[in-house]
C-alpha cells in the first residue's frame, strides 16, 4: 500500500452522447469489467462507479447513462442519474465518438457544461477507426465552444492514448486517503452485477429485435454451502411478443443467454453459479416505482 500521506483520491464523472464509448473506456481504465458493454445506444442506464488505480492516485469514475432527449419516464430518470452522477465531481471528462463527430446530442452536452465550474477534459474516442484529418477540427470546434483544460485523444478499445490519460486523471486528482481497498474496482453489488450481466446479455444476443422493453430483477442472490452461488432472476417484457423473443423456439434462446450469463458472472465471481432465469409479462413496468429501485435509478414525475 502507498505512504497514506501521499495520496490522491478523487471522483471523475464521465459523459457524454449515447454510444460515445463511456462504459468501454471505464472498463479499460480500470483494467476489467464493471460496466456492460453493447453496440446498442442507452446500454448504461444507472450510475455505476469504477475504481483505477495509477500508482499512489485512486481515480473514481463514475460511469454514466449517455445523455439525450429524453421522451418517457425510462429516459428522464437516465438523463437525471447520468447530470446526477456529476455531482460533486472533481472532473468532468466528455467523451465524443470521433468516428460520428459532432452533432445536437454533443452540443446540448456542451452548452450545460458551460456552467459548471469543474474541472473539464474533452476525451475524443475510437481513434482508431476515425478519419485522423477530422479529429483536430473536432478538438478545435468543441474547444472553441467549452475551452477544456485538456484534450486527449484515444481508443479504449485499442488502449492508444489510455496511459497519458490514466496519468492525467491521476495527477489532477486531489490529495487524501482513498476511498476504497486497493483490491476493489467497482461500487455495485454482487446483486446488481448479476442483473447487469444478464441484461448485456439480452442486448448482445437479441440486437434490434428488442427494444429496452425490458428489466432485469434479481429476485435471490444466495451462497450456497459448496461455495457456489444461485441466483433466480426474471426478465420483465411490456408485452407478449416479447417474451416469445426471449424464450426463442423451444426457449433455446432464452437458455443461450443463461448460458452465456452464467459463463461471465462465474469468471467475474470466481465461483461456479447457479443461474434461473424467468420472463414475465408485465405491460406497466415503465411506471412501477419498486422496478426503478431495484435497477438503481430516482423516480422522475
Amino acid at each position: 500500500m502507498n505512504d497514506i500521506n501521499q495520496q490522491r483520491c478523487g471522483l471523475v464523472a464521465v459523459v457524454g452522447a449515447p454510444n460515445a464509448g463511456k462504459s468501454t473506456l471505464v472498463n479499460a481504465l480500470v483494467g476489467q469489467k464493471v460496466a456492460i458493454v453493447s453496440p446498442k445506444a442507452q446500454t448504461t442506464r444507472t450510475r455505476l462507479m469504477g475504481v483505477a488505480i495509477d500508482g499512489a492516485n485512486q481515480i473514481m469514475l463514475v460511469d454514466t447513462p449517455g445523455i439525450f432527449e429524453p421522451k418517457r419516464r425510462l429516459d428522464r430518470a437516465m438523463v437525471a442519474a447520468a447530470w446526477g452522477g456529476a455531482q460533486d465531481a472533481d472532473l468532468i471528462a466528455l467523451v465524443v465518438d470521433s468516428k460520428a463527430g459532432l452533432g445536437p446530442k454533443v452540443s446540448s452536452i456542451v452548452d450545460v457544461l458551460k456552467g459548471r465550474s469543474e474541472r473539464k477534459i474533452l476525451i475524443l474516442n475510437k481513434v482508431d477507426i476515425a478519419d485522423k484529418a477530422r479529429l483536430l477540427v473536432h478538438a478545435e470546434r468543441l474547444n472553441a465552444q467549452l475551452g477544456f483544460d485538456e484534450i486527449f485523444m484515444i481508443s479504449a478499445t485499442t488502449g492508444d492514448g489510455l496511459s497519458d490519460l490514466k496519468s492525467a486523471l491521476g495527477a489532477a486528482m486531489p490529495e487524501g486517503p482513498w476511498h476504497f481497498p486497493e483490491d476493489q474496482v467497482s461500487d455495485a453489488t454482487d446483486r446488481m452485477l448479476a442483473a447487469e450481466v444478464t441484461r448485456e446479455q439480452l442486448y448482445l444476443q437479441l440486437h434490434a429485435e428488442l427494444p429496452y422493453a425490458c428489466v432485469v430483477e434479481t429476485e435471490k442472490y444466495e451462497e450456497r454451502k459448496d461455495g457456489s452461488v444461485e441466483i433466480h432472476q426474471q426478465i420483465l417484457v411490456g408485452r407478449t411478443s416479447q417474451r416469445a423473443i426471449i424464450l426463442g423456439k423451444g426457449g433455446q434462446r432464452l437458455k443461450e443467454i443463461g448460458s452465456r450469463a452464467r459463463a461471465e458472472l462465474s469468471t467475474l465471481l470466481g465461483v461456479r453459479v447457479h443461474l434461473y432465469l424467468h420472463v414475465k409479462v408485465k405491460p406497466d413496468w415503465e411506471e412501477d416505482r419498486g422496478v426503478y429501485r431495484d435497477i438503481g435509478l430516482d423516480w422522475v414525475d
